[in-house]
């Protein structure tokens, strides 16, 4: 449990570092950059705050387009190739991005389209920066195809390079899994991320998700990636987020049933 960090906009504070000094003190391990803002518009500010010790971990490229017209949907993938190198030039391990393919004309969930090609694209650009490409399942009310992690293992697999895993996202697990902990044991080859937010995209605890089950399963599979807190911003922001790392420690020492 020594890699929880969290998105940057959960986090209090008025400046990039007075947050990432409330981080610390809270028991996070890093920031992860969420929108609003585009991380490079940002360098100057990011790359100061890299030199002053504050650790960026990863991008989150944020939910996909609300449209079947290709065209913001191959502008979102351009986006992340971007953010791929800015991550790269801040130290970070990567970014994480929806399955950009978007529904068919009439609204229905589509085929992949031309996507495969496209995580390849951007595949082959994070290995070129020494970083990964993170693919986050969304659930069915956010995105129109890729909705639980064997479907993003399905695609890692046709990808197949090194640099393109799979993020997993506990909210969307909550929705789509029929057992979220068998899912995580399932995909853990290709696990390289995971969101954490509750059962109401709030903070672990606030909700009614099974920590010890979900952290138990992580520790199962071997993962030793990050664990990054992610959501809605609590009413409490402060209190609320300071709580996060004691809670996840304790849930994860307290015994869980081991998925099959």
């Amino acid at each position: 449990m020594d890699r929880i960090s969290c998105q940057e906009r959960l986090l209090p504070g008025r400046t990039l570092r007075h947050r990432w000094d409330f981080a610390v003190r809270a028991g996070y391990a890093a920031i992860e950059l969420c929108a609003p803002g585009e991380p490079r518009d940002r360098l100057p500010e990011l790359r100061a705050a890299a030199r002053e010790g504050v650790v960026i971990r990863t991008v989150c490229a944020g939910t996909p387009p609300r449209t079947p017209d290709p065209g913001p949907w191959r502008d979102a993938a351009e986006r992340v190739r971007t953010h791929l190198s800015v991550i790269a030039e801040l130290g970070g391990a990567g970014v994480v991005t929806p399955v950009l393919t978007p529904p068919s004309p009439d609204g229905r969930a589509g085929d992949r389209g031309p996507f495969p090609d496209i995580v390849a694209e951007l595949g082959e650009h994070a290995a070129k920066e020494g970083v990964t490409l993170f693919l986050a399942p969304l659930n069915r009310y956010e995105h129109p195809t890729v909705n639980r992690l064997e479907q993003a293992v399905a695609l890692v697999r046709e990808v197949g390079l090194d640099s393109v895993r799979v993020a997993a996202g506990t909210f969307h697990m909550n929705i789509e899994e029929a057992d979220p902990a068998a899912a995580v044991l399932a995909a853990a080859p290709w696990l390289g991320h995971v969101h954490l937010s509750d059962s109401n995209r709030l903070q672990p605890g606030a909700g009614h998700l099974d920590w010890p089950v979900l952290l138990g399963a992580l520790d199962a599979a071997g993962y030793d990636g990050d664990l990054a807190v992610e959501g809605r911003v609590p009413d409490e922001p402060e209190e609320a987020m300071a709580s996060v790392p004691g809670f996840l420690r304790r849930a994860s020492l307290r015994p869980g049933r081991a998925a099959p």
